[in-house]
This record gives structure tokens, sequence and C-alpha cells, in this order.
């Protein structure tokens, strides 16, 4: 068997046996030719809605971006952190805008929108005074808000205080209460801040500021009595207490001041529903009259008062008779009719006669104007058969 010869590559020129080995290749790692990182849509979205749009959005995008981005490895850090700063930015100021226009508009108290509409220095309720004057924003004394700005009783005010008390230390005592003794107390500190209560003007009034049922909780006790005048630009204190007076004046208007605050007691409920209670009023009534007809009495002999206090004196005396027969009074019908009796014994003329003799204002008060009911009982705060 013949042995095939091995198989060469044809001799000849440009031919080599073997054949050479290839050249070295160089170049970069196979890794290289990989394609970069994803860029997060969120990030570059924050930064953009957080500038142009929607700042919350914006700072929704940006931690949704931060997330994936750590997640995924993908780029866009740098963007989602800074649009997550200009997103939190943006929505602050937003915020501050949109709370300023709706305070501006929509009539939301604030100190700051009040102080440039009020006159005065903003003062807190319990920073005022017997004598101090405030005004109040819009003149509205019965504005819960309560914002007070104290300024000068000779510049135009809406009000001055005439005593400021605290109230105990008891429970929340119901509204009830504290209308009643709020009341009771602000007109006695009122006749003695204003003793001449015929001296003041027709518009002023009596307010008063009692703590709410949120801050009694809080430990606000205080009672705020004031003098109102925000229907007129009134200028000028109308403090006219006992330092201000003579003696012989201060002792004249004690007396008249208190049967006045005796009258104004009269109870809610009418007769025929409240018989005891009528009848005990009576009785409290005729013992302020007592007290002047002993300070009458005294004063009787006097040059230029004493006319004016006799003819006085005789109308006290008539009108207690009445009231005993009221207090005793064993039905509704009776005692009415001493009720209105006793009105009728007490002349607002002689009263206006006897101030006139003691230097005092014969300005009849609206409250004893003429009123339906015959003279002295027009409304107001002068006593009457129907109300205070």
């Amino acid at each position: 068997m013949t042995t095939p010869p091995p198989q060469h590559p044809p001799a000849g020129p440009g031919h080599s046996w073997p054949p050479p080995s290839p050249p070295p290749v160089w170049g970069p790692p196979p890794s290289a030719y990989r394609h970069p990182p994803a860029l997060n849509g969120f990030a570059l979205a924050s930064l953009l809605v957080g500038l142009l749009c929607f700042p919350p959005l914006g700072i929704v995008f940006a931690v949704v971006a931060l997330v994936q981005i750590a997640r995924k490895g993908e780029r866009g850090r740098a963007l989602a952190v800074a649009g997550l700063v200009v997103s939190l930015l943006t929505t602050a100021v937003l915020v501050t805008g949109v709370t300023r226009y709706a305070e501006h508009f929509t009539g939301a108290p604030g100190r700051a929108r009040y102080a440039e509409q009020v006159e005065g220095q903003l003062t807190g309720m319990d920073e005022l005074r017997v004598g101090d004057c405030f005004n109040v924003p819009g003149g509205d004394l019965l504005d819960e808000t309560r914002f007070t700005y104290r300024i000068g009783c000779d510049r135009v005010h809406d009000a001055e205080v005439t005593a400021a008390t605290a109230l105990g230390q008891n429970p929340y005592p119901g509204k009830g209460w504290l209308e009643e003794t709020a009341t009771d107390t602000c007109r006695k500190a009122q006749d003695a801040y204003a003793m001449d209560s015929w001296a003041l003007p027709g518009y002023a009034e009596m307010f008063y500021f009692t703590p709410s049922p949120d801050s009694w909780q809080n430990g606000d006790r205080r009672l705020l009595c004031l003098i109102g005048t925000s229907t007129e630009e009134h200028k000028g204190s109308l403090r006219k207490d006992a330092g201000m007076l003579t003696p012989d004046q201060v002792t004249l208007l004690g007396a008249l001041n208190t049967v006045d605050q005796a009258l104004g007691r009269v109870p809610d409920r009418e007769v025929d529903e409240a018989l005891p209670e009528h009848q005990k009023w009576a009785r409290s009534v005729d013992e302020a009259l007592a007290a002047e007809e002993r300070m009458l009495q005294g004063v009787t002999s006097r040059q230029g008062t004493g006319p004016a206090a006799a003819a006085r004196l005789r109308e006290v005396a008539a009108a207690r008779k009445e009231w005993q027969r009221a207090a005793r009074a064993a039905r509704p019908g009776d005692f009415q009719r001493a009720w209105d009796a006793a009105l009728s014994a007490l002349s607002v003329d002689t009263e206006k006669a006897l101030r006139g003799s003691y230097g005092l204002s014969t300005r009849v008060p609206e409250w004893l104007q003429p009123g339906p009911d015959g003279p002295g009982t027009g409304p107001g705060r002068g006593p009457s058969s129907e109300s205070v």
C-alpha cells in the first residue's frame, strides 16, 4: 500500500511553512463598549416642575427619582437633589403668598392686617387699665376677636375702661351667670367712674368683655368694663369720679345712683310667673330709697339746695310707701298697681332741679325721656313696668 506523500503547500515565492502567527491586536476591554447608565426622567422633571409648574409635585418627583436612582444605578442624583431643594423653597413662597392674599381679601383676622387699619398701639386686653382709651377693628366692640389698640383719650377712640377685675377661681359658671355678674359689676363701676350719669353723651353705652369657656379653662378670669362711644367720633375722657367732684356732689350722686342700680335689677320673668322674685326686688328698691331719704333729710335746710331737696324728699317718701305695698302684694295685679304708682311718684323734673342745685348736669338722659307708658319710662337704663 502506497503511503500518500505529505501535503505541503506549493513551493514558490511568497510561501513558507508553517504560516506565521497573526500579529497581536490591542484594544479596549469588552466592557468599554457597553452603553452608559440612563438619566432618570423623574430627576429632570422634579427640577422643571419645581421651577415652572407645581412645586409640591416637584417634591414628589424628586423623592421618586432618588429612590429609583439608588435601586437602578441611574444617573441624575444631583438633578433630583436640586429639584427637591427648589421645589421646597418654591412651595414655601407659594404658601406664604396664598395666606397673605386670603387675609387681605377674605377678611381673615390677622394682626398685620388690623395694624394698618386701626389707630393706636396694639395692646393685650390683660394690659388695659382703668382710664385707658382704645380702639377696635371697625369700631365693633362686640367682635369676638377682641384686638384692642390703646390710644390717648384726647384722640378719637371707641371705648374707655371703667373697671378691670377678676371673677374668682371657680369652674366655668355658665354664660347666664357671667352676664348677670358683668352687668351688675360694670354698672356699679360706671357709676363710680362717671358718677354724674346725666352728663354722659347719649351715644355712650355700657359694654363688657368676659372670658369665653375656652379661655376660662386656660385660667382667664378677667372682666373688663367699658364705656363705648364707637358710634360717634368721641374725643376726651368721660371720667368724673369722686376725686373730681365736691363732697356734697359725691354724697348726692352716690344716693341717686344706688337707687338707679336697684331699679335696674328688675327680675327677667313676668310678675305673674315670679311674684316672690318681684317682692324681693321691691324690698331692695325700698332700702335704696331709704338711704336717699336719710341723705335728703340732712340737707333740706341748706341754702341753695334745700328747696329742691325737700321736694325730692316728699316724692321719695311717697314712692317708698308704694314699694312697701308692692313687697306685701298677695296677687300679681296688686303688685303691678303698686309698681306703677311707685314709678309715678318720682318726677324727672324734681330730680332735674335737685341736680341743678348741686351744680350737676340737668340734661335728661334718653332712658328717662317720656315713653309710651308715661313720663320717665323711656327705653334703656331707666325702669318701667315692662323691662329695664
